[in-house]
C-alpha cells in the first residue's frame, strides 16, 4: 500500500507538472526587463502585459519565427505554416523553457543542427504535426518532456538522447518507427523516463532498453504478437501498460508474464486472446474487451486461492476494482467465484 501510494502521488505531480501553464507575472522579473520584453514583442504576436514572459504567436499564419525578445520562458508558435526552425531564429530567446511548434509544417532540412543548442533552460518542447523523419539533434538535455507526435520519424539516431536524464516524458506516437529504430542503444541516456508513447508506429516486437524508471508504456495500434519472458524484469515501476489493438494471442502471452507487483492498469483490448491472463494483486483495472474470450474462470484467474480471501488482511487481498470483457463471446451470468475473489470489483462490462 505504501507503494501504490507513493506511485499515486507522484503520478499527480507529474500530471500536474504536465499540464501546469504559466503562472509567471510582471512582478517576477525587474522592471528593465519588463520594459524591454514589452517593447519588443513581435507585431505579429500578442505579449500580454501581466505575463510579460509569455509571448503568444499561434494562428498567425507565420512562415517564419519573428524576433523574439530575450526574456521569454513560454513561446507558442503552433497552427502556423513555419518550415525550418534556423540557428538564428531564437538567438535572443535563451531563457526558453516552453517552446510548442505543434502543426506546422518543419522539415529535417528545416531544421539546423544548433536551432535548439542555445535553450539550456527548455524544459518542455512540442514539435507535434510537423514533417520530421527523424529526431532534432542535439536536443537541450535539460528537457524534462519532448512531444513529436504525428511526424514521419521512422529514425532515432543513436546518440540522440545521451545526457538527457532529466527527460520524463517522450510522446512518438503516431509516427513511421520500426523495430531496427527502437533499440537500446538508441534509448541509451533515458534514465529518467517515465512515460513513453509509441502508439500508432510499426512495431512487431516490444521495444528493448527502456529505463528501470518507466512507469508508462503505450503500445497502441502496433503489430505486435508477443511479449518475451522476463520482459518486464528489469521494468519494476511499471504501473500503466496498454497494448490495445495489437496481435496478442495466448501464444504470445508467457504465463506469468504480467506477474509485476507494481502494475494498476493493464489494458489488453482488441487483440486475440481466448483465455484471461494471470495477473498480481496490486492491478486495479483490466481491459480485455474485443478479444475472443468464451468463458472467465474465477477460480484459475484469483492471485490467490479463493479459501484463503476471508483470513487475508487487506494487503493481500486482489485489488481488481474496473474490469471489461465486453465484445467478447462470454454469455451471463458471471460466474460466483468471480465476484468471491474480487471483492473490491466496483463494475464489470460484458
Amino acid at each position: 500500500m505504501f507503494w501504490k501510494n507513493r506511485l499515486n502521488g507522484d503520478m499527480k505531480l507529474f500530471l500536474v507538472f504536465s499540464t501546469l501553464l504559466p503562472l509567471v507575472s510582471s512582478q517576477d522579473m525587474p522592471y528593465e526587463h519588463f520594459l524591454k520584453q514589452l517593447q519588443g514583442c513581435p507585431k505579429e504576436c500578442r505579449c500580454p502585459p501581466s505575463f510579460p514572459r509569455v509571448v503568444y504567436c499561434d494562428n498567425r499564419n507565420l512562415k517564419q519565427i519573428p524576433e523574439i525578445p530575450p526574456y521569454t520562458w513560454y513561446l507558442y508558435l503552433q497552427n502556423n505554416q513555419i518550415e525550418a526552425l534556423s540557428e538564428q531564429a531564437l538567438r535572443n530567446a535563451t531563457e526558453l523553457r516552453w517552446l510548442n511548434l505543434n502543426h506546422n509544417k518543419i522539415t529535417d532540412q528545416g531544421m539546423e543542427e544548433g536551432a535548439l543548442k542555445a535553450l539550456s533552460s527548455l524544459i518542455h518542447l512540442q514539435m507535434e504535426e510537423n514533417l520530421l523523419t527523424t529526431i532534432p539533434s542535439p536536443l537541450p538535455t535539460s528537457l524534462e518532456q519532448l512531444r513529436l507526435s504525428r511526424n514521419k520519424i521512422s529514425k532515432i539516431p543513436p546518440g540522440v538522447f545521451s545526457g538527457m536524464d532529466h527527460l520524463a516524458l517522450l510522446d512518438l506516437q503516431g509516427n513511421k518507427l520500426g523495430d531496427e529504430a527502437v533499440t537500446e542503444q538508441n534509448l541509451k541516456g533515458l534514465g529518467g523516463l517515465v512515460q513513453v508513447n509509441l502508439a500508432k508506429n510499426n512495431l512487431k516486437t516490444m521495444p528493448l532498453g527502456l529505463p528501470a524508471s518507466t512507469i508508462q508504456l503505450y503500445l497502441d495500434s502496433n503489430d505486435i504478437d508477443s511479449i518475451p519472458p522476463e520482459y518486464f524484469k528489469d521494468l519494476p515501476k511499471m504501473a500503466f501498460l496498454r497494448l490495445n489493438f495489437n496481435k496478442l494471442g495466448n501464444g504470445g502471452l508467457p504465463k506469468n508474464i504480467f506477474n509485476i507487483s507494481s502494475i494498476l492498469d493493464l489494458q489488453l483490448s482488441h487483440n486475440q486472446l481466448t483465455e484471461v491472463p494471470l495477473f498480481p494483486l496490486s492491478l486495479e483495472h483490466l481491459h480485455l474487451d474485443h478479444n475472443k474470450i468464451k468463458s472467465v474462470n474465477g477460480t484459475e484467474i484469483c492471485p490467490v486461492p479463493i479459501g484463503t480471501i476471508d483470513e487475508s488482511v487487506n494487503e493481500c487481498r486482489p485489488r481488481l476494482s474496473y474490469l471489461r470483457l465486453d465484445g467478447n463471446e462470454i454469455k451471463p451470468p458471471i460466474s460466483r467465484d468471480l465476484m468471491v475473489c474480487f471483492r473490491l470489483l466496483r463494475a464489470i462490462v460484458i
